[in-house]
Formats: C-alpha cells, structure tokens, sequence
C-alpha cells in the first residue's frame, strides 16, 4: 500500500476522533512500504491487540503486539510480505480474546474465508478523458438512463470483474444506457444479501477479483463512456463475528442500546452517528471510492432507516431524541457532513438518497437546511406507477390519480424514477408477470410502462432483465436467461429499450429541464373513461416532444389533442410498431388544424394504438406561432 502509506500524526489522530477525518484509510489499515507494513487499528477499550496471519501461523506472538496510542488507535510495524491474510487478536478487558478483521481492509479472502489481505492499490487509469468531462453527465440537466445491475447473477463470465466489464460496457454501449448502478461490491460474507450486509466498507467483494480487477471493470466502463455508480450502504452492517459487531468488545461502531443499535428489519447492528470515529469511518469509506475507485456516484442505501429513530418500531421499541421527536439528529448531521464534503471535494460526481418518505429537502442544499443530496429515488412513483398498471385496464378508469398525483410535488426535489430490484423479488414476481393480459398484453402494458418512465421527468433507472422481460422473479443464484432472446418477442422489447434509450438522448425536451417546472404541462390529464393522458416536454432552445399514452387495449381513431405550436408534429417513436412486437396502429406526420382543444387554438388528430405510448415532436420547419 506504498500509495498510501504515511505517518499517523497528531492531526490525524484529533481529526478521527473529532469525526472530520476523511481519508482515514490513509492512516489505519494495514500499509506496506519498504519490506514491512504497519497496522493501525481502532479498538480503544482493548486490554491488548495482536496481529495474526501468515507470517506467524495465526498465533498470539509478543513480537507481534500492537502499542496503544491515547487517540484509541493501537499500531505496530512489522516485516511483512504483500498478499499475505491477516486479522487482529482482541484480548477485552472482561473475558476470552477472539479475533477481527480489519476494518479498513483493503482486500479479503473470498467468502466463507473472512481474513483480510495486504495488497496494493497501485492501478494504471486509462479513463483520463472520462475524468475530465463527467461532471456535465450526471447534471440535473443531463441524460442520465442507468442499468441496476448485480455483477454476480448478470451474466456468468469466467475472468470476473475484467470480462464482465468487457461484456458489459459492450452491452450497455449497444442499449444506449449512460451509466451503470452495481449493488453493492463492497465485501460482503453472505451472497444472499446482495452485498447490502457490508463488512468490508474499503474493499471490493472477493468474489469476482482483486481490488486491481476491480479498478479495471471501472476503468473499461469508462474508457467506453459508461458512468458508474456504486450502492453503499452507511445504514447498518452484519453481526457477523468477524466484523465491526463489538469490535474491541463494546458496542463500538453501532449503540449499546438495541432500541437505538440493531434493525429489527434486517438483524443487523445500526451505526452510531454521534460517535465521532464512526462518522470518520464512514465519511472515509465514501471519499476512498471516490478517489481510489473512481465511481461517479454513490447511491445511498436506505436512508429513510437512518432519520428516523422509530423505522419499522413499535411504541416503546425506540428512544425519542432530545427534543422528544423521532428523528435521529445524529444520521441527520452525518448525511449532511458527507455531501457538504463529496460535493466539495469531488464536485463532479453525485450522491443519490434511497428515500422513502415525505423528509423534506433531501436535495435541497446542506447550506439552505437540507440534506445535501444530489438526487432522490422516487420510491412513491413507482409505488403508484407499479400498482396502476397491474390493474385490468378496465379498472383504470377509477384509479386515474395513481398516474396524475405525481405531477404535483415532481419538482420538489431532483428525482430519479427507478424500477429497480426490489420490485422483482421476495415473491413480487418479474415485471412481466405484474402485467395484466394474455401475453400480447402483457408485453403491450410493459412498453408503455418503460415507455411512460422514459418520458415523465426525472432520470431513469431500470433493473438487469427488466429490458428484456424475464419471466420469473430475479434469483441471485443464476444468472439472467439469456438464451430466451431468441424469442423473437424478448429481442423486440429489448429493442424497445434500446429505441427509448435512443430518442431519449437525442431529445433535449426530454431531459433538460426534468428538475423543474417548465419541463412538464400536461395536456390531457382528466381522461380517465378512456385512460389516455398526453403530455408536453419542454426546454429552453428545445423541440418540445409530446407524450400520448393510451393504457386501454382499445384503439382511438381521430383523437384529438392540443398542440402549443402550429405545423407538422412528426412521430419519433411508438411503442405498438410491429417492430417491437406491438400491432402496427401507428400515425403518419400531422399537421396541425385551427381547431380549438385543452386549451390550445391549434390541435392535431391522431389514432391511439392498444395499451401504446406515441411520442410526437414538432417539425421546426414548419412551426409557427398560433397566432
């Protein structure tokens, strides 16, 4: 680890304890330089620590002691070869020592092995271009389409995080996706978690790989113009022996008090955010993938679990905070020191909140007394969303608002609308089978679903197989099937996604204006006998694109709909081209008649296919006022 290796100094030790410290990775962990390595770590109610491994057949040697320092830092340098497994012997002041990874690996034996490894971050980049320009990508008025993906069930590749990343930078380059989101590849010991029970908080899993392979997956993304986002996950971690759990035999890194330390959802520890070294310890985590990985953006994971001290408690299950409310002041401040200082650091990437709830100002700024966030999943569209198009569409007609409600709060905050995975597990079914219909319906209703997600404001996420309508739930333990593209229906909606990808890049109206309110106006929202809604797209200096959906199997003929601007609207894509599987009702170029509708003096005739969303936009050739 010669890179970063150095001295621990007295700034070190005040900023780690006072919580401000954010590259602790530099100091603590294990660092090789000039034949030894010296091992930090923080344990400060330890009556003793020694280093075990390798180099001393897994025994309490004298030799091998650790010397505590008042910051609660014990360290010790010994000569030590790199790639050799090591974890930390803790004798507590009460009862039997027992043994510890480190937890500021930077690699791990791969699981059920939990023994960390001494290794070197040294990589060669090649994605200098990317790094130079990626700011601009991920803007709240840029494009920005992002596959979810879990590199462990995508595709099976011998080679691990280099050949996936071959595969799938080609993959993501051929469907037109701006970036990739990866569950968690922070090491994790059970593959079932998806990596979301994370040990190691400076490793990637070594499931697939070495830190450098890592690097490399990363980099070929990159150089491909592929951005990439990693899943983290600040919210709890496993009780797994090995790790953080009592680390120097107190509650160290989470609460002594389980109606404060331990999630009853997941049995897992909760971090304590008023301890001053946990906060460093995280902050750390964040900023070293950010430096050493260079993800161009964190997705937190379940944040809604952190502010809130009651989530998923009963009455009497929790501690009111000094105030007497249930908000965790503590996860409060700590979301905010993480982006004030991200943004501030790295100004070119974003963090994304998992938020689930009505917190207010999760994107505002940390300055104007919010949360700091770059942008907020909008868990609640797709709740509604996902409930709205698995009814009969017979049954549509009374639920209208599930589709119209969002309309009224999507600009208060920078939102990301996902279809992610968990909406195709724990018996939820696959997206597919969520649609109502014979199959021809079923395949119709997901192309307008994707097709409607595609078009509403707010940057899009969608989950590996959804492109391609597996028929089952995801299973972790396979990889996705793909031998069913050769069913001529799997490959047309896959094009499908392609196709949306494709005009949604190429529509500025689409995406420039998605956090704000000139980018949306709804030209028919209160259709609800016929289930049709048609919207406008807008931007400054753009063409604007209008929406149709119609989420009936029932054709319209000569429907007619307002146009802000006289001329010829042309269709840019529709979701019932034979091409994609649909039924071939399409529209020809449509010019605009002095006939009075929602609102507008011009309007435009046009036919809406069964359960198909139309996308016109306006021949600027032709385009003149309606005056």
């Amino acid at each position: 680890m010669s890179e970063l290796a150095r001295d621990f100094t007295s700034e070190d030790a005040w900023s780690f304890n006072a919580g401000t410290h954010l590259s602790a990775y530099e100091v603590l962990g294990a660092h090789r330089s000039a034949g030894s390595v010296t091992f930090r770590v923080w344990a400060p109610n330890a009556r003793s620590v020694h280093v075990i491994g390798d180099f001393n057949d897994w025994q309490t040697r004298s030799e091998y002691s650790l010397a505590p320092d008042p910051s609660g830092v014990w360290r010790g340098n010994f000569e030590v070869d790199a790639g050799q497994r090591y974890k930390y012997r803790i004798q507590p002041t009460e009862g039997a020592a027992f043994d510890k990874a480190d937890p500021f690996g930077f690699a791990f034996e791969e699981a059920p092995r939990t023994a960390s490894i001494i290794c070197d971050l040294s990589y060669d980049w090649g994605d200098g271009d990317w790094m130079a320009n990626r700011g601009p990508r991920l803007a709240l008025d840029a494009p920005v389409s992002i596959y979810e993906l879990h590199l462990g069930s995508w595709r099976y590749e011998p080679g691990g995080y280099r050949a996936i990343g071959k595969q799938l930078a080609e993959y993501a380059t051929e469907m037109g996706f701006t970036h990739v989101e990866l569950l968690p590849v922070t090491e994790h010991p059970f593959y079932g978690s998806w990596g979301y029970q994370t040990t190691g908080y400076f490793a990637p899993t070594a499931r697939y790989g070495s830190p450098v392979d890592c690097m490399a997956l990363i980099d070929l993304l990159h150089q491909a113009g592929i951005g990439v986002i990693l899943d983290w996950v600040p919210s709890h971690f496993p009780t797994d022996a090995h790790g953080l759990a009592t680390f120097d035999g107190t509650h160290l890194y989470e609460h002594a008090d389980p109606r404060m330390g331990f999630h009853p959802d997941w049995n897992s520890c909760i971090f304590n955010y008023d301890r001053n070294e946990v906060r460093s310890f995280l902050l750390s985590s964040a900023h070293f993938w950010a430096n050493y990985y260079h993800v161009d953006a964190i997705r937190v994971d379940a944040v809604a679990s952190m502010l809130y001290r009651d989530y998923s408690r009963a009455e009497g299950e929790w501690i009111p905070n000094e105030h007497g409310g249930n908000e965790n002041l503590g996860a409060v401040s700590f979301l905010q020191e993480l982006n004030r200082s991200l943004y501030d650091k790295h100004p070119d990437i974003q963090v994304i909140a998992e938020e689930s709830t009505a917190w207010g100002g999760v994107t505002t700024p940390v300055d104007q007394g919010g949360l700091g966030f770059g942008y907020k999943w909008d868990m609640g569209w797709m709740h509604d969303t996902l409930q709205y198009v698995a009814r009969e569409p017979i049954h549509r007609r009374y639920h209208h608002e599930e589709l119209t409600f969002r309309a009224e709060y999507q600009t208060s905050e920078n939102f990301l609308v996902p279809l992610s995975h968990d909406e195709v597990v724990h018996g939820k079914g696959s997206l597919l089978a969520k649609m109502p219909g014979d199959d021809w319906q079923k395949r119709a209703n997901l192309r307008l679903l994707l097709g409607y997600q595609w078009t509403i404001p707010g940057k899009k996420l969608l989950f590996m197989g959804c492109e391609f309508a597996v028929a089952g739930e995801w299973n972790h333990e396979s990889e996705l099937d793909w031998p069913s593209l050769a069913d001529p229906n799997k490959a047309r909606l896959k094009d499908f996604v392609a196709a949306l990808n494709d005009v949604y890049r190429s529509h500025p109206a689409l995406w420039r204006d998605d956090c704000t309110a000139d980018g949306f106006a709804w030209v028919i929202g209160d259709d609800s006998s016929n289930s049709v809604y048609a919207y406008l797209r807008a931007a400054l200096d753009a063409t604007p694109v209008l929406v149709v959906a119609n989420f009936t199997p029932v054709p319209h003929e000569q429907y007619r709909i307002g146009v802000p601007l006289a001329g010829t609207w042309i269709p840019v894509l529709d979701s019932d081209a034979v091409e994609f599987g649909g039924s071939g009702v399409l529209n020809a170029n449509r010019e605009t008649e002095p006939v009075q509708s929602h609102g507008y003096d011009q309007s435009i005739a046009i036919t809406l296919g069964p359960l198909a969303i139309s996308l016109f936009t306006l021949d600027t050739s032709t385009s003149h006022s309606n005056e």
